[in-house]
C-alpha cells in the first residue's frame, strides 16, 4: 500500500479567485511565538538534552535564535543545532566545562531532509535506530506535549480576522508554516479562521519555499501572489518564488496587521503594491533583528 503524499493538499489545489495569499501563522496570525518558546521549547532544550549546568545560557541562545535575530521563525531542528553551537562556543559555557550534546546524525539528517516534522523523523528512527535522532524525536514530541498543554486562548492579532475576511472576498488564502500541522488545524479551528484558508500548510509538507510554489507557481501572475510573514525566512521563500511580501513587524503586530488592512491590501489588489511601497516595507522589516548575539556585541 503506498502511503500518501503529505504534498497533495498544495499540489491539488486549484485556484478559485485570481490573487493568492500566503500567511504565516506563529508570530505573524497568532501572538504565539513568546509563550511556545520560552515555556514549552526551550525548557524541553534544557531537560532533555542535559543543559541545566547552563540553562541560563541555554535560554538566552534559545531565545535569540527563535525570537530575537534574523533565524527567527526557522524550523524548530535546525534551531536546535543553532542553540547548540551558539553554546560551544560561548566563553561561559566553555569554563564551566559543559559539552554539548554529539549530534552528527542529526545535523547530517537536518541538512538532506526537506520536510523537518515529526513524521519523516520517527521514519527515519525507526530504520536506524540512531540514539541521537531518537533523542531528539522524544524532546520534540515533549514539545508538542507541552505546546498542547499549555497553548490555547490566544487570540489572533487585531486586524487579522478582518483582513482574512477582506482579502478572500478576492484571493485564496492558505496558512504557509513550520509548525506541525496538527498544532496549525487546532489554533486556526479555534478561533474559527481556519474556514477563510483553502489549505493549512505546516512542517509536515515541507518547507514554506516548497508550499508556496506546490499552491501558487504558475497558477497566479507573480505579482497577484503575496506572502505575509514575521521572519526573514518568510521573506526568503516569497523571494524564492518570485512573490511580493507584506512584513508583520515583530514588536508592531498590531500597527502591521492595522497597515495591511487599511491600506496595502488595497493596494495588493489595485496593483499599486510592488516597487517603492514593497521595498519601503522590506527595508524597515529587515532592519529590526539583528544577526550577531548580543553578549558578542
Amino acid at each position: 500500500m503506498t502511503a500518501a503524499d503529505p504534498q497533495a493538499p498544495l499540489k491539488d489545489f486549484e485556484p478559485q479567485h485570481d490573487f493568492f495569499v500566503g500567511i504565516d501563522s506563529d508570530g505573524c496570525a497568532f501572538d504565539t511565538m513568546e509563550i511556545k518558546h520560552k515555556e514549552c521549547f526551550i525548557p524541553n532544550i534544557i531537560k532533555h538534552w542535559g543543559l541545566q549546568p547552563v540553562s541560563k545560557y541555554a535560554r538566552e541562545a534559545g531565545e535569540f535564535v527563535n525570537l530575537y535575530s534574523k533565524w527567527r521563525g526557522i524550523n524548530r531542528f535546525p534551531a536546535l543545532l543553532m542553540v547548540f553551537d551558539l553554546l560551544a562556543d560561548r566563553a561561559e559555557v566553555q569554563r564551566r566545562g559543559v559539552r554539548m550534546p554529539e549530534v552528527t546524525s542529526l545535523r547530517q539528517w537536518a541538512e538532506s531532509e526537506t520536510r523537518l516534522g515529526n513524521p519523516a523523523l520517527k521514519a527515519v528512527v525507526e530504520k536506524t535506530s540512531d540514539p541521537v535522532l531518537q533523542q531528539a524525536l522524544v524532546w520534540s514530541e515533549a514539545v508538542n506535549a507541552s505546546i498542547a498543554d499549555m497553548v490555547h486562548g490566544i487570540p489572533p492579532f487585531p486586524f487579522l480576522c478582518e483582513s482574512l475576511e477582506k482579502l478572500c472576498r478576492q484571493a485564496d488564502a492558505i496558512v504557509v508554516s513550520a509548525t506541525p500541522g496538527e498544532a496549525l488545524q487546532r489554533e486556526w479551528e479555534e478561533h474559527d479562521i481556519a474556514k477563510h484558508c483553502c489549505v493549512i500548510a505546516g512542517q509536515e509538507m515541507g518547507t514554506k519555499k516548497e508550499h508556496l510554489e506546490l499552491a501558487a507557481a504558475g497558477k497566479y501572475p507573480k505579482d497577484h501572489a503575496l506572502m505575509i510573514g514575521d521572519a526573514p525566512g518568510d521573506l526568503k521563500a516569497a523571494r524564492a518564488n518570485g512573490f511580493m511580501f507584506y512584513p508583520i513587524n515583530p514588536g508592531s503586530e498590531e500597527q502591521s496587521w492595522q497597515q495591511f488592512h487599511e491600506e496595502a491590501l488595497d493596494r495588493f489588489f489595485s496593483g499599486s503594491y510592488a516597487g517603492n511601497y514593497e521595498k519601503k516595507l522590506a527595508r524597515e522589516f529587515e532592519a529590526i533583528l539583528p544577526e550577531t548575539p548580543p553578549w558578542k556585541r
